[in-house]
């Protein structure tokens, strides 16, 4: 079964170079361009791992990541935080939301996969 990945940018170029990547790499990818697109997704279809930027318009990513750990559903889904925040306090925040690991962009498409592979298994 392929693994799902849902990516949430409001980037059209990041989600389109995550698309790339991922398809490249053998995963399904779901997109969306803010948080709230991203829930609406999530309510619907199931998926192995997010990849979520911070700052977006309607629901940034810190907001997303909280909505998504206040479902019951998805406690232990890994949620990747991919932005270009380098900040310890954006960090913090991130990782009290529930964000399982942080990679700064532009990202390498070697470490993504390997991380992704990671956090799945």
């Amino acid at each position: 079964m392929d693994m799902r990945v849902l990516t949430v940018d409001d980037s059209r170029t990041i989600l389109a170079m995550l698309h790339h990547t991922l398809t490249n790499a053998g995963f399904e990818v779901l997109q969306a361009e803010n948080g709230q697109v991203g829930l609406d997704v999530l309510g619907r279809e199931s998926v192995d791992v997010v990849i979520t930027d911070i700052n977006m318009p309607v629901m940034d990513g810190i907001e997303f990541i909280k909505n998504v750990r206040a479902s019951g559903k998805y406690q232990s889904l890994p949620i990747l935080i991919l932005t270009t925040e380098t900040s310890q306090d954006k960090r913090d925040q991130g990782r009290a939301a529930g964000g399982t690991g942080w990679i700064v962009k532009p990202f390498d498409p070697e470490k993504l996969i390997s991380v992704i592979n990671k956090v799945v298994h």
